[in-house]
């Protein structure tokens, strides 16, 4: 069984960074992309990262490109995204993803996230 397990979100304030962390199990970690997703309010489910399977490659959606840093440690099983800069509009909860994930849905496997809230 596929398990996934966010953490490291929290309360920051605008400008403020957060490493987020994604522990996985029940499947061959370092055979897979993975994928960083977001729920925003009012916005709904959006891709925000993704990584290859052995980490050579990266992708941003554009509003996050060049202040988040995602990252994976295939020796142990764990996934990171690194957020630099928060803003108000990166509120929301924080799922990884296996697989890739550009158009997140209901259907995409995703842990139970990790709730990340930017306020001054």
């Amino acid at each position: 069984e596929v398990q996934l397990v966010e953490s490291g979100g929290g309360l920051v304030e605008p400008g403020g960074s957060l490493r987020l962390s994604c522990a996985a199990s029940g499947f061959t970690f370092s055979n897979h992309p993975m994928s960083w997703v977001r729920q925003v309010p009012g916005r709904g489910l959006e891709w925000v990262s993704d990584i290859s399977s052995g980490g050579s490659y990266t992708s941003y959606r554009r509003s996050v490109k060049g202040r988040f840093t995602i990252s994976r440690d295939n020796a142990k099983n764990t996934l990171h995204i690194l957020l630099n800069n928060l803003t108000a509009d990166d509120t929301g909860m924080y799922y990884c993803a296996k697989g890739y994930a550009r158009m997140p849905s209901d259907g995409t496997v995703r842990g139970q996230g990790t709730q990340v809230t930017v306020s001054s």
